[in-house]
Parts: structure tokens; C-alpha cells; sequence
């Protein structure tokens, strides 16, 4: 009986009375508010869109930087045997620097588009290629004289170079053959002795191909000087290369000082413009990739 009873009446509901917990309960025990009753931020759309527009101009602005240094890869290709640089080992300098800028080239590309995921690593990734980029340059241009001498290129390595005599038995022989002299004989033939000395000359023409300016020497042709007789108004300095000059086409001023400082000046201006660009270039696209990294920030924050 008492089973049926217990299968008959169903057992009566036990309600929970709920209590609803307000905001204030909340804050009280350091929990934040409900999602509904929180503040949301209020963005300005223009504000919003003005700021992916000046995102937009810097990923343009860096990837236009970037194209120059992609381009002095062929320059610098192309001038791999430039006025004997084979001498002195330099075309391969020239091949891994050019390799250099290739692979900074993509660098900076590839940040561009980790800079919506991956900022952090995405600016690390090209500052560091970059600040490569800029202290080689400084070295090219000499600004480390105190350690320089060892990097090849540099104002002091050159110095060091052309005074090795071996080398230079080397560098003179390579002028010869390439002709330098005997081209500037032919194009200034028919020039008069004023005609000649207006004439502009590169510094391996003017220290190879003709006798110091102080030397008492009569102009005939461009490579054929006469000894003029010595007058009272004459100084008493003697330059040392007066007497290295002779008037035969393999002689020359080949051994004089003058013609060794004339073709480091032509060999040296080559690397001094390419210092200037790399660090004009890093600076270029330093600014450009860290502008673009704050911008990319303030997009995120306010979004």
C-alpha cells in the first residue's frame, strides 16, 4: 500500500529562490561588471580610417626605399672590374655586398606584411639587417679610423694597399694595358700648351699621364715634356717626382707618388658613394619601418 501511494502522488517541487547580484555587489568583491553594463569605447570612424591611411602611405613609402637598393645590386655588378679592382680581391667584396642588399631587400618587403601579425618581430627582423647595412657604410667612409685599416675598402685599407710596391708593379702594369695614357695622347694631339692645361683630367691622368704641375718641365704633347732651363724665380723646393718623369710611353709618371695617390682617388670615390648610399639608405628605411611600427600600434589599440 505504501508503494502504491509513493508511485501515485509525485514529490512536491522544492523551489531555490534566486538572487539576482548587482553591479555594486560586484565591485565590492573586485569582480568586473557584466559584459551588458561595462563602458564601450567610443571610435571615431574617421579618426579610425584617417590612421589606416597613414598606415597605408608608410607601407608604400618603405617599399619605395627599398627599390634603391635593389638597383645598386646591378650597379655594383656592373662595375666589378673597374680600374683593376681585381687586384685587390675587391670584386668579391663587391659580390657579397650585393648579396647583402638583396637579402635586405626582401627583409624589408617581408616585414611589411608581418607587421599586421607579427610586429614585434617584424621590426626586429628588419632593424638588424639595417643597422648592418649602416655601419658598414660608416666604415667605407672612414669613420672608424681606429679599426678600419683591417676592413677592406676603407680610406685606410686603400692607403695601406698602394703603398705595397709589389702591388703596384701590379696596378701599373694593368694601366698601362688598359690605355689610359696613350688614349689621352690621342685626344689631345692637336691641343696647344694652354689648351692642354684647361683641360679636365681624371686623377689617373693627371698623376700617370703627365709630370707635377711644380716640375720644371715644357709642355711638347700630352705625354712628351721638355726640361725647361732653371730661372732665379724658380722655388727651391724640389718635387721628387720631377725626376721619375720620363717622356717614353711605358715610363711616364708610372713610379711617381702623384700617379699611386691619382689612381687611389679614382679607386677610392667609387667606394666613398656607395658608403653614402648604404648609410643614407639605412637611414631612410629605419625611419620609415619604425614609423610605420608606432602607426601599426595605434591602429591596434584602436581597434
Amino acid at each position: 500500500m505504501a508503494d502504491d501511494k509513493a508511485e501515485g502522488n509525485p514529490p512536491e517541487e522544492v523551489q531555490v529562490p534566486v538572487i539576482e547580484e548587482s553591479s555594486a555587489d560586484a565591485v565590492t568583491r573586485n569582480e568586473p561588471p557584466p559584459a551588458e553594463e561595462r563602458p564601450k569605447k567610443t571610435i571615431t570612424p574617421g579618426k579610425f580610417f584617417q590612421v589606416k591611411r597613414i598606415s597605408g602611405l608608410l607601407s608604400v613609402v618603405s617599399f619605395v626605399f627599398s627599390l634603391p637598393v635593389l638597383s645598386s645590386v646591378i650597379w655594383l655588378l656592373y662595375m666589378k672590374s673597374y680600374d683593376c679592382e681585381s687586384l685587390f680581391k675587391l670584386p668579391k667584396l663587391q659580390i657579397g655586398i650585393s648579396i647583402g642588399l638583396i637579402c635586405v631587400f626582401f627583409i624589408c618587403n617581408a616585414a611589411l606584411f608581418l607587421r599586421a601579425r607579427l610586429q614585434m618581430v617584424g621590426i626586429v627582423l628588419v632593424m638588424v639587417p639595417l643597422t648592418v647595412m649602416f655601419t658598414v657604410g660608416l666604415a667605407f667612409l672612414g669613420a672608424n679610423s681606429m679599426e678600419n685599416r683591417r676592413i677592406p675598402a676603407t680610406p685606410l685599407w686603400f692607403e695601406m694597399k698602394i703603398h705595397d710596391d709589389n702591388l703596384w708593379s701590379n696596378i701599373k702594369g694593368c694601366i698601362y694595358k688598359a690605355g689610359i695614357c696613350r688614349d689621352l695622347a690621342m685626344t689631345s694631339e692637336k691641343l696647344k700648351s694652354y689648351d692642354f692645361s684647361m683641360k679636365k683630367l681624371s686623377s689617373i691622368e693627371s698623376g700617370c699621364c703627365r709630370p707635377p704641375a711644380d716640375c720644371p718641365l715644357q709642355y711638347v704633347n700630352a705625354t712628351y715634356w721638355e726640361k725647361k732651363a732653371r730661372t732665379e724665380t724658380d722655388s727651391d723646393l724640389h718635387n721628387p717626382d720631377c725626376d721619375v718623369w720620363k717622356n717614353g710611353h711605358n715610363g711616364l709618371c708610372y713610379d711617381c707618388l702623384a700617379c699611386r695617390q691619382g689612381y687611389m682617388k679614382a679607386l677610392q670615390s667609387k667606394w666613398l658613394k656607395l658608403g653614402v648610399f648604404l648609410v643614407c639608405m639605412a637611414l631612410l628605411l629605419m625611419s620609415s619601418h619604425l614609423s610605420l611600427f608606432l602607426v601599426t600600434m595605434w591602429e591596434l589599440h584602436m581597434a
